[in-house]
């Protein structure tokens, strides 16, 4: 049975004169109907992800298109329990994927050649083309292509640097790149273009949403699930033969539950399994476990005594180093 709710993933490259002004219009829209989400608007273009009702999210494609420049937005899709996100965020930025290059670019000047699922997944297959996975490290620990390769970095702003210094992984090959939605893609593909890391780049169309669903190669050759940023926090992707890369950070168990350290400072997304988020008070550490802004901590109004006997089960004391 279909959901009552959906969410849809988007974005376009096309100038916006006044984007401030159309950040004010989009937020007023949003609100009035009800969607909730997170919008980027700039100069360059949208990028977003909304959720609401089938009759909302029918409403906001019906007007997204009906703006010039807007008129072939490509939107996917996803059923959904409810509402995805705790509000609606429509915020003005320089860029709608921030990467902060000296010399920037719009990706309809200058972009990698589009792959259709079926061709990425012969990519895949060809050992004279790398796999570059653009997202941050995180995301592709919940889950990845095979053989891709996993920058080191945890913000897509240094991407271009780590590149540089691994150059030598891109000599002589072909190198296809993916994404969640396709918006990092876009511009990364015409920047590797441009540094002449490679003369021959490909981009994964539509994203890991897309060869998600698409019917013929149905995800296969992901391994995990997919990183969103809202409320699902994973998405599953291969519907042919599904693995679990993620492992549990205290017994290194198959795991894909994501969730944040409960010590607000940290506040690092750590696989954890249930029983090890109640045996742990959420908190990727002894430090973490003893901070005294300890989120797990007052959200299940743990008296200091309470504390203190969770603790010393795990062999450490709330006394040691209290948190001041």
């Amino acid at each position: 049975m279909a959901k009552d709710y959906r969410v849809l993933l988007y974005y376009k490259y096309t100038h916006i004169e006044d984007p401030e002004k159309f950040r004010d219009e989009h937020l007023e829209f949003c609100n009035n109907i009800g969607l909730k989400g997170r919008i980027i608007v700039g100069y360059e273009g949208i990028n977003g992800t909304v959720s609401g009702t089938v009759e909302q999210t029918d409403q906001y494609k019906d007007f997204l298109h009906s703006l010039e420049g807007f008129e072939d937005v490509w939107f996917k899709v996803d059923e959904a329990d409810d509402f995805t996100h705790p509000r609606m965020s429509v915020k003005f930025r320089d860029e709608i994927v921030t990467l902060h290059l000296e010399n920037d670019f719009s990706p309809t000047e200058t972009t990698g050649q589009y792959l259709s699922p079926k061709e990425f997944k012969e990519a895949i297959l060809d050992e004279n083309t790398v796999i570059l996975d653009t997202r941050n490290d995180y995301e592709y620990d919940l889950g990845h292509f095979r053989g891709a390769i996993r920058p080191d970095i945890k913000t897509f702003k240094e991407l271009p640097q780590w590149i540089k210094d691994n150059e030598e992984l891109f000599k002589d090959k072909k190198v296809a790149m993916y994404c969640t939605g396709g918006v990092r893609c876009e511009k990364f593909s015409g920047w590797m273009l441009r540094e002449g890391i490679s003369d021959q780049v490909g981009q994964l169309h539509g994203g890991i949403d897309t060869y998600g669903k698409d019917p013929e190669v149905q995800g296969e050759l992901w391994e995990g699930s997919m990183y969103v940023f809202d409320s699902r926090v994973s998405v599953p992707i291969n519907h042919v033969n599904p693995t679990i890369t993620g492992r549990d950070h205290f017994d290194g168990t198959p795991c894909d539950r994501y969730i944040n350290c409960a010590n607000p400072d940290c506040n690092r997304q750590t696989f954890m399994s249930e029983a090890n988020e109640e045996k742990y008070l959420r908190s990727c550490s002894p430090e973490c476990r003893r901070d005294k802004r300890n989120r797990y901590v007052i959200q299940h109004n743990l008296t200091e005594e309470e504390w203190e006997k969770r603790l010393n089960e795990l062999g450490e004391s709330l006394y040691d180093k209290k948190a001041v």
